[in-house]
Parts: structure tokens; C-alpha cells; sequence
């Protein structure tokens, strides 16, 4: 009876990882191969240069930013996703100006399934935002880039390959590869509009930031299909976006509402929320010798995929943001509510020059 027990037990756990790598190669060739489309992060505000090229420049004289996103790991092998952004304004110290110009640079890198899907970019993002008043201004951007694709076949499970009990690795894919890796020129463009009055003194917390803005994005419309008989163009990419700060005079609290909408072919993604941040230490503008510290925690809904429970600690001129999603699409009955995971780090030069500039902007 007992061996009779573990006999059930195994085939249990042998069909259970069946249907888990089943459902990851689903998962894979539905991101990978279905209308193609792009990588997305749940903590947007912090991936600027995926919103608009137009935002390089926006948060400051200089700022960096790494991102890290890994999903679906409960019924695929491997999703994961690496960003890096690096912007900066060029004429910063320059007098009676009429405009800034600046410009950035970002890299992504993504990983998919069985198959080690691989997809890297980098692109140039030049901006010009011109100078409304004191409070405003209306910036324009352009980007260019390079692209390239790239599979291992040979390390995919397909579904040829299950015999109606098992995988069997012996079986062929028949899956026909034209070419197993390659390459591609993007393009795109954004606008963006902003409005920021600062807080009146170190307390009183009543600082009004907004920034709208957009962008489309490949509209070179590359070839983005491994099958020769495929002649399968990446969609373009049209998103518009609105995000604040807003805080809440002579208190320590403020709230950081967001809304982001994109559309890629014939899928759309809308992400809606707000952080709540609390002040720790406010920032001393003249002496410097207070940071500032800021607190915050927010909650997101991505429209019919999932809620995302975020974090974050600003500290002088740096962020570290953590952002899970629970997943409550009906993909959630295989992955048992686990979407992704998500983490970036952000160093800001705004404080080091705020006083030197806030007379000319």
C-alpha cells in the first residue's frame, strides 16, 4: 500500500511539472512570438526613457537608473529583464536660455523561456524642452537605436515533443528556424510637459509636480520574426502618460498618483495608482546639510492582469524601489497569483545644483 502510494505521489509531481513546463512554454512563445511586444515595468515612472524619449533631462541635471524585473518564475524557467538609463541636460549652467537641451542613453536586455529568447536594445534620445515660465516647459524628443534577437532552439521543450504522457526529447521539434539570431534598426518619438513649484520653505511640504506625456515608438517597423515564411513586423508602440507629486501643506505627507496607457498592435496595457509618501527629513536647500528622506509605499492595478504592491526609500540623491505584482488574470490558476518581481536603484544629481539653478529655470 505504501509503495502503491508513492507510485501516485510521483506521477502526481511528474504530471504537475508536465503541465508547469507546458504552460512556461506557452508563456514564452505567447511573449515571444504572439504580435511581440515590448517589455513593460510595473514601476514606469522609474523607467523614463521607455515612456518618451522626450523625458531625458526632465528629473534633473543628471540621472541614472537600473531596473530589474523577473516574471511568471512559478511556470517558466526564466523571464527576466534588465534595464539601464543614463540622461543628462547640456546646457544646464548656461544664461538667459530660452530652452534645454539634453540627451540620454538606455539599454535593455530581455531573457525568455526554455529557448533562451533574448532581446537587447540601446538606444540614443535626443530632447529640446522649451521654457514656458519659471514653472513650465514643453519638451520634444527623438531616439534612434539598434536591436537584435536571438534563440537557442535546441534548449526549447515544443509540443511536438510530448508523446501524450512525457517529454521526450528525442522527438523533433519540428519547428523550422530560418535564422537563429537577428538584427535591427528603431526609431521613435515623444513629447513631454511639465510643471513643478517647489515647497516655500523646508517644511511646509506643498510642492505641486506634474509631468504628461507620450510617445510612439518603432516606427521604422522592423522584421521581428526567426521564420523565413513569418514576415512578421513589430508593431509600433503609442503610449501617453500622467504622473504627480502632490503634497499636503505643512504635513509630512504627500501622494504620488500615476496613469499609464499603452497600445501595441492589438493589445493595450493601462496601469493606474498611487504612492503615499511620508517625509522623513525635509531638504535643506541653502545650508544642505539636511538630505531629505522620503518614505513611500503605493498600490497599482494593471487592467485585467494585476495589482502591484510597491515600495520605496529616497535618500540625498538616491532611490531604491521594490514592486511585486499579484498576478489575477486567469493565467493566476497556474501561477498561483505570482507575477513579477521587480527592484531598481536611482541616483539623481538634482540637490547638488538645485540652488544654483532654480533662478534660471
Amino acid at each position: 500500500m505504501r509503495n502503491e502510494s508513492k507510485t501516485f505521489y510521483q506521477n502526481v509531481l511528474h504530471m504537475e511539472n508536465i503541465k508547469k513546463g507546458f504552460i512556461g512554454s506557452i508563456c514564452m512563445l505567447l511573449v515571444s512570438f504572439s504580435h511581440a511586444q515590448d517589455v513593460h515595468f510595473s514601476q514606469a515612472i522609474y523607467s523614463p526613457l521607455t515612456l518618451s524619449p522626450a523625458m531625458a533631462g526632465v528629473n534633473g541635471p543628471m540621472t541614472a537608473i537600473v531596473n530589474y524585473r523577473s516574471q511568471w518564475k512559478s511556470v517558466a524557467p526564466a523571464y527576466s529583464s534588465i534595464a539601464a538609463s543614463f540622461d543628462m541636460r547640456l546646457n544646464e549652467n548656461r544664461r538667459n536660455r530660452r530652452g534645454i537641451f539634453a540627451f540620454g542613453i538606455n539599454f535593455l536586455n530581455d531573457q525568455s523561456g526554455d529557448s533562451k529568447i533574448s532581446t537587447t536594445n540601446a538606444n540614443l534620445n535626443l530632447a529640446y524642452h522649451l521654457i514656458l515660465n519659471k514653472r513650465s516647459k514643453l519638451g520634444v524628443g527623438i531616439y534612434t537605436g539598434f536591436g537584435q534577437r536571438a534563440i537557442d532552439a535546441g534548449a526549447g521543450r515544443w509540443g511536438s515533443q510530448f508523446d501524450g504522457m512525457a517529454y521526450n526529447s528525442a522527438l523533433g521539434s519540428n519547428e523550422a528556424f530560418s535564422r537563429d539570431q537577428f538584427s535591427f534598426i528603431d526609431v521613435g518619438t515623444g513629447f513631454a510637459y511639465t510643471f513643478k513649484n517647489s515647497e516655500s520653505y523646508i517644511t511646509s511640504n506643498d510642492q505641486r509636480e506634474f509631468t504628461v506625456g507620450g510617445g510612439v515608438f518603432h516606427l521604422s517597423r522592423p522584421n521581428y520574426s526567426f521564420f523565413s515564411t513569418n514576415d512578421e513586423l513589430l508593431f509600433m508602440r503609442f503610449n501617453v502618460f500622467a504622473q504627480a507629486i502632490v503634497g499636503f501643506t505643512n504635513t509630512n505627507l504627500s501622494i504620488m498618483p500615476a496613469v499609464y496607457f499603452q497600445r501595441q498592435g492589438p493589445s493595450q496595457e493601462i496601469l493606474v495608482g498611487s504612492y503615499f509618501r511620508y517625509m522623513a527629513q525635509g531638504y535643506s536647500k541653502v545650508t544642505g546639510f539636511n538630505k531629505g528622506t522620503y518614505i513611500s509605499l503605493g498600490t497599482f492595478y494593471r487592467y485585467r492582469d494585476a495589482f502591484v504592491v510597491k515600495g520605496m526609500i529616497e535618500w540625498a540623491d538616491f532611490a531604491l524601489g521594490l514592486a511585486y505584482d499579484v498576478n489575477v488574470s486567469p493565467l493566476a490558476n497556474s501561477t498561483k497569483t505570482r507575477g513579477g518581481f521587480e527592484v531598481f536603484l536611482k541616483y539623481g544629481l538634482t540637490q547638488a545644483l538645485a540652488q544654483r539653478t532654480r533662478s534660471r529655470i
